[in-house]
C-alpha cells in the first residue's frame, strides 16, 4: 500500500481530528450561508430600476474628465448685468471649491488675453523697472497654498430691509470660494526689481475694460501676497484672472486684482475711484472707513439650511464653514436655541491660516422648533458679532464686511428659513 494512500489511518490525535472536522463543518456552513446571502443580494440588485451596469461595457477614458450626469451643481448668477455668480456652498464637500464653481465678480466683463502676449510691468519707486512675460514669472520659485477669496460685499444684501427666509447659503454668502493658488511670491518680484526703502504703497492695475485698480500697503507684499497663475492644479480660469492675478490672502477680494498688468510703487495711496466711490464703509456720525482690507472672522451653517427640510426627528449633523483673514480659526460655537446656549463644534482638519475651515456638531432634533446659529472665534480672540453688535459699531448704512452671525429657524414640520441673528 502506498505511503500517501487515503486508506491509511490518520496519525493526528482524535481531538485534533474532531477540531479539523468542526472547522471544516463551520467553513462549509459559512460558504453555504454566504452563497445564500450572495443570492439574495444579487436578486436585490437585480430588482433595482435601470440597466444593470455589470452587463454593459463602461465608457472609455476621455481626454478631459466630466462630472456624473446625476451631479449638476451650478453657480447662481446675480446682478443686473450678470456681474457676479455665487458658489453653491451647501452642495460642496471639504474645503476646496472646484475651479468651475468658484464665484465670480467682474466690473466690466471677462477679458480674453493670449498668454503669449501677457505682460506685467513693475515700476515707480524701484531700481530696475521691469516688464515680465508669463514665462519669466514661471521661472521664479513657485509657491502654492490654500486660501479663501471672499467679496467684501458678501452677505450684505441678505440683511437689507426685511430679510427673506427663502435664502440659501449660496444666495446669501456664495461670494466665497477656496482654492489652492500657485504662483510667484510678490516679495520675490519686489526684490528682483529693487523696491526703494521709502516705498510704502503699490498700485495694482487690471487688464479688464474697467481697468480695475487698487492701492495696496507694501507690507502685504512682504507678508504673503503673490502673483498667481495656477488654481487647483491647473492654469487659473479666465473668470479668475487668467493668465495671472494678484492674490492678497485674507483681504477683501476686490484687492486681489485679476488680469493684473501693472504694479507701481509709491510712498502714498493712489485714491482711485474703486477705493473711494466703492469699498468704503460709512460709519456713524458722518465718518467713513477706507482701506478696510482684512476680512474678519465669519461662519455660516450650510446644513441644515434652506431649501433643505428635516424629514424625521433624530440625529442631525450641523455643518458649515468658518474663516478669518487674520490667520487661523480657533473655535466655532453652535447654538440650537437662538444663542441662549452655545456648544463647541468639532473643527475638521486641516485647519489652515486664511483658509476656510469645516466645522461639525452632532445634534438630536426632537421635532420642536429650533433656531440654529454659529459663531467663529479666530486666533486673535475676535468673536463673530451679532447683527445688532455689527450695526452698533458700523452704523445702519454699512454694506461691506457684513460678517454678523447667520441664523436658521427650523419649524416643527422640518421646513427651514433664514433669519438674522
Amino acid at each position: 500500500m502506498e505511503e500517501n494512500s487515503t486508506d491509511q489511518p490518520s496519525e493526528q490525535p482524535e481531538s485534533e481530528q474532531r477540531t479539523v472536522t468542526r472547522r471544516r463543518l463551520l467553513a462549509g456552513a459559512a460558504v453555504a450561508a454566504g452563497g445564500a446571502i450572495g443570492a439574495r443580494a444579487t436578486r436585490a440588485l437585480g430588482a433595482q430600476s435601470g440597466p444593470d451596469p455589470t452587463k454593459v461595457p463602461g465608457a472609455r477614458p476621455a481626454t478631459v474628465g466630466s462630472r456624473s450626469p446625476h451631479e449638476t451643481p451650478e453657480k447662481l448668477l446675480s446682478g443686473s448685468a450678470g456681474g457676479s455668480s455665487r458658489t453653491p456652498l451647501q452642495e460642496l464637500h471639504g474645503i476646496v471649491t472646484p475651479a468651475d464653481l468658484h464665484f465670480e465678480r467682474h466690473h466690466h466683463g471677462i477679458p480674453e488675453i493670449d498668454p503669449a502676449n501677457y505682460r506685467l510691468l513693475i515700476h515707480g519707486m524701484v531700481d530696475r523697472p521691469t516688464v515680465f512675460t508669463l514665462d519669466e514669472l514661471k521661472r521664479f520659485p513657485e509657491v502654492s497654498q490654500l486660501f479663501f477669496v471672499e467679496c467684501s460685499g458678501n452677505g450684505g444684501g441678505a440683511f437689507r430691509g426685511d430679510p427673506r427666509p427663502d435664502q440659501s447659503p449660496q444666495s446669501m454668502d456664495g461670494l466665497l470660494s477656496t482654492s489652492e493658488w500657485s504662483g510667484v511670491s510678490l516679495a520675490t518680484l519686489f526684490e528682483e526689481v529693487g523696491v526703494h526703502s521709502d516705498a510704502t504703497w503699490f498700485l495694482a492695475e487690471g487688464s479688464d475694460a474697467a481697468v480695475m485698480s487698487r492701492s495696496i500697503p507694501i507690507e502685504k507684499a512682504w507678508e504673503d501676497a503673490m502673483i498667481a497663475y495656477g488654481q487647483n492644479g491647473e492654469a487659473i480660469r479666465p473668470s479668475q484672472g487668467y493668465p495671472a492675478r494678484l492674490l492678497n490672502p485674507g483681504w477683501e477680494g476686490n484687492s486681489s486684482v485679476k488680469w493684473v498688468r501693472r504694479l507701481e510703487l509709491s510712498d502714498r495711496p493712489f485714491m482711485f475711484r474703486d477705493e473711494t466711490s466703492r469699498y468704503t464703509d460709512p460709519l456713524p456720525e458722518g465718518k467713513a472707513r477706507i482701506f478696510s482690507f482684512v476680512l474678519d472672522a465669519k461662519s455660516i451653517i450650510t446644513y441644515p439650511t434652506y431649501p433643505a427640510r428635516l424629514e424625521n426627528t433624530g440625529f442631525v449633523e450641523i455643518a458649515g464653514y468658518a474663516w478669518t483673514g487674520r490667520g487661523l480659526v480657533d473655535r466655532v460655537d453652535v447654538s440650537t436655541d437662538g444663542g441662549a446656549t452655545w456648544h463647541e463644534a468639532e473643527l475638521q482638519q486641516p485647519v489652515l491660516p486664511k483658509c476656510t475651515t469645516r466645522f461639525r456638531y452632532g445634534w438630536e432634533w426632537d421635532g420642536e422648533p429650533a433656531h440654529l446659529m454659529s459663531r467663529a472665534v479666530d486666533e486673535t480672540g475676535y468673536v463673530q458679532p451679532t447683527t445688532a453688535e455689527l450695526r452698533d459699531v458700523r452704523g445702519p448704512g454699512t454694506r461691506y464686511h457684513y460678517n454678523s452671525i447667520r441664523g436658521w429657524r427650523i419649524a416643527a414640520d422640518g421646513t427651514i428659513g433664514f433669519t438674522p441673528s
